[in-house]
Order: structure tokens, then sequence, then C-alpha cells
């Protein structure tokens, strides 16, 4: 354990000297908000050596969308044999050469910067120096401190809460785009049944409806982490919603569109019942029109016509 933690002391204090680099090279330009503008720089820097996998992330998803009534066939063939579905997804996963985990590496890869980040700026000293990061604010809001110390002194209107007021502006603006982009996604995608009885995954509806409410949870987040965390996290975040709306508005339309044809389909349907029914009523009426035509037509024999004649 002690050798972790003296691993652990290494990094941060590489790290400290990273941000403190960066913070002096853009002091000039940013004066007391220097160490605040290398955090979303350090950030961004972050998410530019992701992007390939980010990339990467959005063409599995791309592929495994087309996959997904194949994989509700697979469930509902094999529903009742846990492994043998297992087994048919891997193999089909395998033959598309799509992983199933490439979505959560780009997550995944900014943990370790998330969790530096947060200690960095929650220790008053680092490697037994003092943190001097700590002295370094936002505005009026301290890079070390909290929302409930930013209520503590001013509260929310305040001038270190104001700081915290524009970051839950951006977040739930950032979190209301990503909630209707996922809901569009999450609806588009075909029902996954799990067996020949073509009932749905236990659970799945209750996830499809939380799912997108995720996207807010980052709120929680700036909330509770110190300033400097949450600027990573409202970075990322906005990087994040900026990424998936470049790298899958193909996706995104080709779903408009396939939305816009299941609605013409439903009209169209919804027209011809409408046509069917009308149709059905007259048929109903007609057979009492023709047997009146037909009783009052059966006293007029060839006699009858014959007299006319004459």
């Amino acid at each position: 354990m002690s050798a972790f933690l003296s691993v652990f002391s290494v990094f941060l204090s590489v790290f400290a000297g990273m941000v403190t680099g960066l913070a002096d090279l853009l002091q000039p330009l940013f004066h007391a908000g220097a160490a605040a503008a290398a955090i979303v720089l350090f950030t961004v820097c972050v998410r530019i050596a992701i992007h390939p996998l980010s990339r990467a992330s959005a063409r599995g998803q791309k592929a495994r969308t087309k996959l997904a009534p194949q994989i509700a066939e697979l469930r509902k063939k094999h529903g009742k044999n846990p492994e043998r579905l297992q087994k048919a997804l891997v193999e089909l996963h395998a033959k598309e050469k799509i992983s199933p985990l490439s979505g959560c590496l780009p997550s995944l890869l900014q943990m370790p910067a998330f969790f530096l980040m947060y200690h960095l700026f929650s220790n008053r000293t680092i490697g037994g120096r003092q943190n001097e990061l700590l002295g370094h604010s936002l505005f009026a809001a301290p890079l070390g401190g909290r929302w409930t110390d930013a209520l503590a002194h001013g509260g929310m209107f305040g001038a270190a809460g104001l700081v915290y007021v524009a970051l839950f502006a951006i977040v739930a603006g950032v979190a209301t785009f990503t909630f209707r982009r996922t809901r569009i996604q999450m609806a588009a995608m075909p029902a996954m049944p799990a067996g020949p009885d073509g009932q749905q995954v236990p659970g799945m509806g209750a996830m499809t409806k939380m799912m997108p409410l995720l996207s807010f949870a980052t709120l929680f987040t700036v909330g509770v982490v110190p300033l400097a965390a949450a600027l990573y996290v409202v970075t990322s975040t906005a990087w994040t919603a900026a990424e998936r709306y470049f790298l899958y508005r193909d996706m995104y339309r080709d779903m408009a569109a396939a939305k816009a044809e299941r609605t013409k389909a439903e009209r169209t349907r919804t027209e011809n019942a409408r046509a069917e029914n009308a149709k059905a009523v007259r048929t109903k009426a007609q057979p009492g029109r023709v047997k009146a035509g037909r009783g009052a037509g059966q006293g007029r024999g060839p006699g009858y016509e014959q007299g006319l004649a004459e």
C-alpha cells in the first residue's frame, strides 16, 4: 500500500508540474485566471489525444445500430439458452469486426485525468510541499473550493456563487442537448425481445427511460467536487456533446429519415383503414336498395311491357 501511495505521489507531483507550467505560459493572457485556463487547455489536450478512440467508438456504435435487428432475432431464438445466446452474440460481433466494449474506452481513459485533477486540488501538500495551485481562483471562486463553500461565503448569487451558477447553466444546456439526442437514438433502436414469446428483456423499458436522464448527473458532480475538477467535467462534457454531434450527425439524419418514413407509412395505413371502413358502411347499405328495386319490378312481366308498346 505504501508503495502505491509513493507512486501515486510521484504522478501527482508530475501532474502538478504540468498544470503549473501551463498556467505560467497562459499568465500573460489570462492573468489571475491562468490556472483555470490551464485546466481547460489540459482537458482539451486529453480529449484530442483520445479523439481517435472516439471516432472508432462512433463507427462501432453505427455498426451496432445496424446489427440491432439481427441481435433481436438472436435474443428471440436463444432467449431460453443464455450460453448459446452469448456465444452467438460473440460470433456475430467477431464476424462484423465490432467490439462491444469500444464505446466505453473514451470514458475509461478519461478517469485517470479526472482522478488526478480531483486529488490535485483536494490536497494541501504535494510531495511534502505546499500545494501552490490552491491559491489560484476563477474570478472570486478558489479552484480548490466547492459549491458549499461558495454558498457559505456570499450565497448563490455572491461573487463565488455566480461562478457556479454559470457552470450549472452551461452543464444544464449541454445536458438538455444530450438528453434530446439520446432520446432520439433510443427511440430509433428496435426492441430487444428476450425469447420466443416476444417479451422484452426485464428492466429494458426502465433502462430505456433512464438512459437519457443520465446526462443530468453531471450537475451533481459539479456541485460536490472541487472547482478545478468541475472545470474539467464541464469542459469534457461540452466537448463530448459537440464531438458526438459531428461524429453521429449522419446517423441522426438517417434516424430522422426513418422516422419520417414510419410516420408516412402510419398515415397511409390510417387513411386506408378509414377508406375500408367507409366502404364497409356503404356495402351494408347497398342490399336494401337492391331488394327495393327488385320488388318494384317483379310485377312487370312481358305482358306489361307489351301493353306499353301498344
